[in-house]
């Protein structure tokens, strides 16, 4: 009996899935274990992703929740208690703890009145390239500002002139020593210029804007803003028509008076 067309295409598709199978299960046979081992695997670093993500917030928070209790017992007066979390924390992983760590090692230095020691712990600070530049900037100022009175003018101007400018985060603490560094080398002319940018910079804090208008205006430098004045309106179009001549008493219009040009043309 002869096959029919139909059933000639159903036989093929039959033969193909038989084919499909007799593969897939070969397939099983010889690399089913290693499938299973490498969903294991993928299932096992997904998991180990999520707890490693866990373990480190836990990690933040108790850091956190460390570096509080540091500074309420510098606050209270407690540093032996405080001291031990503040090293604990300096020698952590996490570049903005340790960083806050030191700050805060600094101050607790500072109140103790081992300024020395404050400022060793600031200059670490600053020469930790580990720590974002923003902790470095501002262990630079502070270290500059505890030992000022020790430093030479030039010193000061350049250790701190990049950050002494428009713009940069420390402007206006930077810029005021650089000012007064200025004026011990006996340029006032730069130091007025520079006092009166710090004061028109809106971003400086008040007290510090305040402090550079007074010494601006001293050497001469006017840091106020300059008023703005309304511009002048413009006119437009084609001028008034002259209003014709009044009429005199009698009738007559009023002729105007010659001017002198006229006079003297006559």
């Amino acid at each position: 009996m002869a096959i029919k067309p139909n059933d000639g295409e159903t036989f093929l598709r039959e033969v193909d899935d038989e084919l499909r199978r007799e593969r897939l299960n070969q397939t099983v046979s010889r690399y089913g274990w290693w499938i299973v081992a490498g969903m294991v695997l993928v299932l096992a670093a997904i998991g180990g992703i999520f707890w490693y993500r866990s373990y480190q917030r836990d990690q933040a928070e108790a850091r956190g929740e460390s570096l509080l209790n540091a500074l309420d017992s510098l606050e209270s007066g407690n540093r032996n208690s405080a001291t031990a979390q503040i090293d604990a924390l300096a020698e952590s992983g996490s570049p903005g703890y340790r960083a806050a760590a030191l700050f805060a090692r600094a101050n607790a230095q500072v109140a103790a009145n081992n300024v020395n020691g404050a400022v060793a712990t600031l200059t670490a600070i600053a020469a930790d390239e580990t720590l974002e530049e923003p902790y470095r900037h501002a262990a630079l100022v502070r270290q500059t500002q505890l030992e000022f009175d020790r430093l030479q003018p030039t010193q000061v101007v350049q250790r701190l002139s990049s950050l002494a400018r428009p713009g940069q985060p420390f402007f206006g603490a930077a810029g005021e020593m650089v000012g007064v560094a200025q004026l011990r080398m006996n340029r006032p002319d730069l130091a007025g210029q520079l006092f009166a940018r710090i004061g028109r910079d809106e971003t400086v804090p008040p007290s510090i804007r305040t402090r550079a208008i007074q010494m601006a205006g001293s050497l001469g430098v006017n840091a106020l803003p300059e008023p703005q004045v309304p511009p002048v309106p413009v006119q437009t179009g084609a001028p008034p028509a002259p209003r014709p001549p009044a009429a005199a008493p009698g009738g007559n219009a009023v002729q105007p008076a010659p001017s002198a040009s006229q006079g003297n043309a006559q």
